[in-house]
């Protein structure tokens, strides 16, 4: 069996096993005070173009989501699109920290500003929770990516309304490579409160580098994170992995074979007219499949089932990662084959 089934499937990078075997017999000191999450935190402050950004390292993406959106008010909520993680993948992990999400439908995955607008008009006083953050993600759970003006037209009505802008960046480096992407690091820097920079999902073994930009949720953050279970006694082991992926832009170069590889396996789709539910330019495509091929392909293949298309049809997620070889996609364009003239 080869698994389509999520960008995490395989361990680590070369990259970042050789850098954590180097360093293994030393000792560190803990909790992310180390020398080397201190030099990572520096480098992604260069990165982002902003030396007064506050850098965390966080052991996965539902705790950056939970330990971020604790820090609002108890009587404050956070707006996102239906389909958004914290709202349909985190097991209510945000909402039992006592906040309240607030979902709108979107499009194409992505949040529009005059729904937000709309939220925050229609929550005025004390008889309602009182909107404070918006959550997006780059890219979003259907694999699309917001443009630049998107995210300034985003930010400009947070703005606005006082609202903290939070990106989830659990793919952001598939989001950053994708073909039509024209936003930066330093773009999301100046645009955001708050971000994070995912490496579970682009070839580190574990953890999340969380960038705050909003002073006003900097203090304390230290606090929420420990508070949260979110911070590792070995937190060396977060600041080497991200100083090997950032060094000779392997982070980077990580993102664009999972974005490459997951376009070359939606091009074989196409090739057997097999339909696409939606067009991402990431990672992560999603296959209008006949419920029969299905079957034929989950024998050799493990893939994600999204949800019923019609009673013929199903919709399936295939996500490609910094792993998947060439030889992958050539095997499946074969296999379909196969099983489309069969």
């Amino acid at each position: 069996m080869f698994s389509f089934e999520n960008d995490y499937s395989e361990g680590a990078c070369e990259s970042v096993l050789k850098a954590l075997v180097a360093v293994n017999n030393e000792q560190n000191t803990g909790y992310g005070l180390d020398k080397y999450s201190i030099k990572a935190g520096e480098m992604i402050k260069n990165l982002v173009g902003n030396e007064n950004a506050a850098v965390h390292f966080i052991t996965g993406g539902t705790p950056c989501n939970v330990t971020v959106i604790s820090l609002l008010k108890s009587y404050e909520a956070v707006i996102c699109v239906k389909s958004g993680h914290i709202n349909v993948h985190e097991t209510g992990g945000p909402e039992a920290t006592g906040h309240k999400i607030i979902a709108v439908e979107g499009k194409d995955g992505k949040i529009l500003p005059e729904e937000i607008e709309e939220i925050v008009l229609t929550h005025p006083d004390e008889h309602t929770v009182k909107p404070k953050m918006v959550f997006i993600s780059d890219s979003t759970e259907v694999g699309t990516i917001y443009t630049k003006a998107e995210l300034e037209a985003i930010s400009e009505v947070c703005k606005k309304y006082n609202l903290y802008l939070y990106l989830d960046g659990a793919r952001l480096g598939a989001a950053l490579m994708a073909s039509g992407n024209d936003l930066t690091l330093k773009d999301i820097a100046a645009l955001t409160d708050i971000f994070y920079i995912g490496g579970t999902k682009n070839g580190l073994l574990l953890s999340e580098a969380v960038v705050i930009l909003n002073d006003d949720l900097k203090e304390n953050f230290r606090y929420s994170i420990k508070q949260h279970c979110s911070m590792l006694a070995k937190g060396w082991i977060s600041g080497v992995q991200f100083l090997a992926v950032f060094k000779d832009n392997i982070y980077f170069k990580n993102a664009k074979n999972a974005d490459v590889m997951a376009q070359a396996l939606a091009n074989v789709f196409r090739h057997f007219d097999i339909p696409l539910y939606i067009d991402s330019p990431t990672n992560q495509i999603f296959p209008i499949l006949e419920n029969s091929v299905l079957e034929k392909i989950q024998e050799k293949y493990v893939v994600s089932v999204w949800g019923k298309y019609d009673e013929t049809h199903t919709i399936t997620r295939f996500c490609c990662s910094w792993a998947t070889k060439k030889e992958n996609i050539e095997d499946f364009y074969r296999d379909l084959r196969t099983i489309t003239r069969g």
